[in-house]
C-alpha cells in the first residue's frame, strides 16, 4: 500500500514565524488531505500551544538562541543545541518525512540540518528582506528557498530562490464586516478617522510608552484609536488611561482575537516592521507607519521597513524618535485622505496573493519526487 506523504515543519519563537508555518500546513492539507504533518518547535515557546490549537501535533526541542553580547553564557546554549540535534535525529528517524520545511526560529536549525544530512529534501521560507542566521546556515543543503523580497540572491543561490511572498493568517482576506460595523464593535464612532496601534502579542514597549505619555494628544486629536498593548503592558496602560480621565475616543485591549475586524476599522495602522505583519498590510492595502524594533537580529525590521519606504508604500519613524514624533505623525497622516490613498495604492502593488499555496505546491513536489526515488 502506498504511504501517505509525511512533512515536517520546523521553526517558531514568535507569531511571525508560527502564522506562516500554520498557513503552509493548511495549504498542504487542502492540496493533499491525507498528508501527515508534524511540527517541531522550541520548548517553552509560543508554538508549543499555538500549533496544537491549530490542530497539528508538535514535538519540542530544548534549543535556545545564542547570546551575541556575552559569549560565556553560550556554554549552556551549546549543550542544549547538542541535545536538540540528538532529539531531532530521533524525531526524523521515527517520523520518516518525505520533505522538511524550515520557517526560521531556533528549532529549525537542528531539525533541518539533521533532515538534510539524512538525504531528506528541505525547503526554507525566509520572511525578511535580510536573511536570518539560521536560514543562511541551512541554505547550502536546501533544495528550494522561498522568499518575500527581491534581491535575496545577496544571501542565497539564485537558482534555489522562488519569490513567493509571506503566507498570512487565514481569515484576514474577504472580511464580512464593513468599516462602520467594525468601528462600532470597538465602541467607537464610525464617522471619525481611526488609527489601529499594534503592540504584538507580547507588546512593543516604545509604542506603548509613546501612547501612555501622550494621552493628552490622544484626547485632543479629533481622531480615535484602537490600542492593542500586548499582555505585558495592559495593566500599566489601563492605569495611565484611568489617570487621564474620560477618553471615549480610545479603545484599549491587550489582545485582538479577530484581526480582520480590527483591520477593517483602521484608516491607518501603527506597527513594528515584522515580515508577517508587513505582508498583511500589503494584502489588505493598509496605510501604515512602521516603527522597527531595534531589538532584533541584524536590525532586519529596519531593512523590512525601508524596502517599503523606498517605494513610497509606508511611512517610517525610528524607535529612538517615536516618543517625540510618532503620535503627531499619525494624527497628521490620518487626516490627509490623499496621502492615505497613495500609501494604500503603493503598498497594494507589493502584495503577493496565494503565497501559502505556492509554497505548499513546492513542498509537495519535493516530497513526491523523494517518494518516487525511494519507493516509499
Amino acid at each position: 500500500m502506498k504511504e501517505n506523504i509525511r512533512i515536517i515543519i520546523s521553526g517558531g519563537g514568535t507569531g511571525g514565524h508560527i502564522f506562516p508555518a500554520v498557513s503552509i500546513a493548511n495549504a498542504i492539507k487542502e492540496l493533499h488531505p491525507e498528508a501527515e504533518i508534524l511540527f517541531v518547535g522550541a520548548e517553552g515557546r509560543m508554538e508549543m500551544h499555538r500549533v496544537p490549537a491549530a490542530g497539528y501535533p508538535i514535538k519540542g526541542l530544548p534549543v535556545a538562541g545564542f547570546d551575541r553580547k556575552n559569549l560565556l553564557r553560550n556554554i549552556p546554549v551549546l549543550i542544549k543545541l547538542f541535545k536538540s540535534q540528538r532529539m531531532a535525529r530521533k524525531i526524523v528517524k521515527d517520523f520518516r518525512p518525505h520533505a522538511a520545511v524550515g520557517v526560521g526560529g531556533y528549532a529549525s536549525g537542528p531539525t533541518l540540518k539533521v533532515a538534510g544530512s539524512m538525504g531528506i529534501p528541505t525547503l526554507l521560507q525566509e520572511q525578511n528582506s535580510y536573511a536570518g542566521v539560521t536560514n543562511k546556515l541551512l541554505a547550502k543543503q536546501a533544495k528550494k528557498i522561498c522568499v518575500a523580497y527581491e534581491g535575496m540572491e545577496r544571501f542565497f543561490d539564485k537558482d534555489k530562490i522562488i519569490l513567493t511572498g509571506n503566507p498570512v493568517r487565514q481569515g484576514l482576506l474577504n472580511p464580512t464586516t464593513t468599516r462602520e460595523e467594525a468601528i462600532a464593535s470597538f465602541g467607537l464612532n464610525p464617522e471619525k478617522r481611526t488609527v489601529l496601534i499594534l503592540g504584538g502579542s507580547l507588546g512593543a514597549r516604545t509604542i506603548n510608552q509613546c501612547i501612555m505619555n501622550n494621552l493628552d494628544k490622544v484626547k485632543n486629536s479629533g481622531v480615535q484609536f484602537i490600542w492593542q498593548t500586548g499582555k505585558i503592558y495592559i495593566e500599566e496602560a489601563r492605569a495611565a488611561v484611568a489617570r487621564a480621565g474620560e477618553l471615549p475616543m480610545l479603545h484599549v485591549t491587550d489582545f485582538i482575537s479577530d484581526m480582520a475586524i480590527a483591520y477593517s476599522a483602521a484608516d491607518l495602522v501603527i506597527s513594528r516592521a515584522g515580515a508577517g505583519s508587513i505582508s498583511e498590510f500589503c494584502l489588505l492595502q493598509k496605510p501604515v507607519i512602521l516603527v522597527p524594533s531595534p531589538n532584533v537580529a541584524e536590525d532586519h525590521q529596519t531593512k523590512n521597513a525601508l524596502a517599503l519606504v523606498n517605494k513610497n508604500a509606508a511611512l517610517y519613524v525610528k524607535d529612538a524618535d517615536a516618543q517625540d514624533l510618532l503620535l503627531d505623525k499619525a494624527i497628521e497622516t490620518v487626516n490627509q485622505p490623499g496621502l492615505l490613498k497613495n500609501l494604500s495604492k503603493n503598498i497594494a502593488e507589493l502584495a503577493f496573493t496565494d503565497s501559502a499555496n505556492v509554497i505548499a505546491k513546492e513542498v509537495l513536489k519535493l516530497a513526491e519526487k523523494y517518494k518516487e526515488e525511494h519507493g516509499c
